[in-house]
């Protein structure tokens, strides 16, 4: 059994491989993106003597599977990059042969790069568009999917739109996020190579507790 310095020395190179329920439905994905602390005082401190200008997180950006709950995709940013600009580093993940029936998003993936990757995907977009927005020009396959969303809102509703389009159940990768938190609410690794892999570890762990409490339906005639 190798002792903490070496697995800690090994983190940096450890290839985590995701494992999931495999299902002969099309893909419901769900994206959205949290902060986990990496640097920083603890709460206590931080509510008696205010923040720390050293307080500094790691974003983590992930793709679930609406139906089975599981990570299916997961990146590892700094802070400071947005959303949008990973949704097609997610979609990567996702194996070119699996059906993506939707991709859901806040508002924060209405933009044109997002919009692009999910059409050239072949599948549709559930993400509402910005207050006041206004229409895209261009022919291309995602502003037209964008530009229905956008009047279908404005003859709607917003409200009205998301419960027909289903946006509602992006909920789930909120809930989904929590859950990844309770793993710990900072990482431990200095390096960030290694902070990657350590994510990367607690998705894992969080697909394999899914599996063991997903029930086993058997139809019985």
């Amino acid at each position: 059994m190798p002792d903490l310095s070496t697995l800690s020395r090994r983190q940096k190179h450890l290839q985590v491989t995701l494992t999931y329920q495999r299902r002969n439905e099309a893909l419901h994905l769900l994206v959205d993106s949290t902060g986990i602390k990496m640097l920083g005082e603890g709460e206590w401190k931080r509510k008696k003597h205010g923040a720390d200008y050293r307080r500094q997180w790691r974003k983590v950006h992930l793709g679930i599977d609406a139906q089975t709950l599981q990570i299916r995709a997961i990146e590892v940013t700094a802070n400071s990059v947005g959303d949008a600009p990973m949704l097609p580093a997610l979609l990567n993940q996702i194996p070119p042969e699996e059906p993506i029936e939707s991709i859901g998003g806040d508002g924060a993936y209405d933009t044109k790069a997002c919009h692009s990757a999910i059409a050239n995907r072949g599948t549709t977009a559930l993400i509402p568009v910005h207050k006041n927005a206004q229409a895209w020009k261009g022919s291309s396959a995602g502003a037209r999917t964008r530009n229905e969303i956008l009047r279908t809102t404005q003859r709607l509703g917003r409200t009205i739109w998301k419960k027909w389009s289903g946006y509602h159940r992006r909920s789930l990768v909120e809930t989904k996020m929590r859950c990844f938190k309770l793993l710990g609410e900072r990482v431990m690794a200095r390096d960030f190579d290694r902070q990657v892999a350590e994510l990367q570890i607690r998705a894992a762990l969080l697909n394999r507790f899914t599996q063991l409490g997903t029930p086993q339906t058997v139809r019985v005639l």
